[in-house]
């Protein structure tokens, strides 16, 4: 492998990396309390479409992403050491188009496939304990202090063989923290986490991918008008991921910003719609994307 194509397939799969993972750390109400049992499965699609920002000493022109996901959740809230908790699966599955311009030649790289799915752990540590849904009613909590860690599973599609998979051949692991804190009907919510990745031993022809962890930071800050119909203001801050083939440093090194709304709209008791927009507020390498989600959820259990 030249370093032409150590470059370009590089920063092409950071684009996808970077989608499919980090950009997408824009979760509101990802520690809310629930009673115990309180079963939610989700739908939620999203359309990601813009120009992609790299370092200025790397020779790109004309990059551009089109990117479908669909991604299939599901969560129980469960009772941890008499805390509550929450543990979840999703799965997504994406269809998308990357492109760039490489001294003068044009690079296009469409793929579609199952990715790698995610599990999540988390409980509340402080302020929530383990409730039934009238305990809960009766008592909603105003701050809570909470911590999870996400597992991304290398099960997604991949061939050593292309220069582009929609799975990475890795584990992902994010440890977090998150205050939460409610007061008349304003919530503030704020993660701080780090991503840490294994390393791809079977990258390209059978190269060796590396990478840095991804220090990541959330803010977000929420209106209920009523029960299932509420506004929010996402933001975040994301720093390093530079990777290595093989002994060779990428361009790729992140200091990124997202920033955002969520609506949550009520469909019923059981039901809801989420509706949200996110673009690259501050980007050196792969969030400079503006995506569209709309999520259908549905719940049951706990006397519901």
């Amino acid at each position: 492998m030249d370093l032409k194509q150590i470059v370009i397939l590089a920063l092409l799969v950071s684009v996808l990396g970077v989608r499919v993972l980090a950009g997408q750390e824009l979760e509101p109400g990802a520690y809310d309390v629930a009673p115990v049992g309180v079963n939610v499965v989700t739908a939620a699609y999203t359309f990601s479409h813009g120009d992609i920002g790299f370092d200025p000493a790397v020779p790109l022109d004309d990059t551009l992403a089109h990117i479908n996901t669909l991604a299939l959740s599901y969560a129980r809230s469960i009772n941890l050491g008499g805390r509550s908790g929450q543990i979840g699966i999703a799965v997504p599955l994406i269809t998308g188009q990357v492109q760039a311009r490489y001294r003068g030649d044009l690079y296009r790289v469409n793929r579609t496939g199952l990715a790698d799915p995610r599990v999540r752990i988390a409980i509340n540590l402080f302020g929530a304990p383990a409730m039934d849904l009238k305990t809960l009613a009766r008592n909603r909590p105003r701050t809570t202090v909470g911590t999870s860690v996400s597992i991304v599973m290398p099960v997604g599609q991949y061939d050593a063989q292309r220069l582009l998979n929609l799975g990475t051949n890795r584990w992902a692991f994010k440890p977090e923290v998150a205050v939460t804190h409610r007061v008349a009907g304003w919530t503030l919510e704020l993660y701080g986490g780090v991503w840490l990745f294994t390393t791809n031993t079977d990258f390209y022809q059978g190269a060796r991918r590396e990478q840095q962890p991804i220090g990541e930071m959330q803010f977000h800050v929420a209106y209920t008008f009523r029960p299932g119909l509420a506004a929010t203001f996402n933001s975040n801050f994301y720093t390093g991921g530079r990777t290595t083939i093989d002994g060779r440093r990428n361009f790729d090194f992140q200091q990124n910003s997202r920033v955002g709304g969520t609506m949550k709209l009520p469909l019923g008791d059981r039901s809801g719609l989420r509706v949200a927009v996110s673009w690259g507020a501050y980007t050196t390498v792969g969030a400079a994307f503006t995506s569209v989600s709309m999520a259908y959820l549905y719940k049951w259990g706990a006397g519901l």
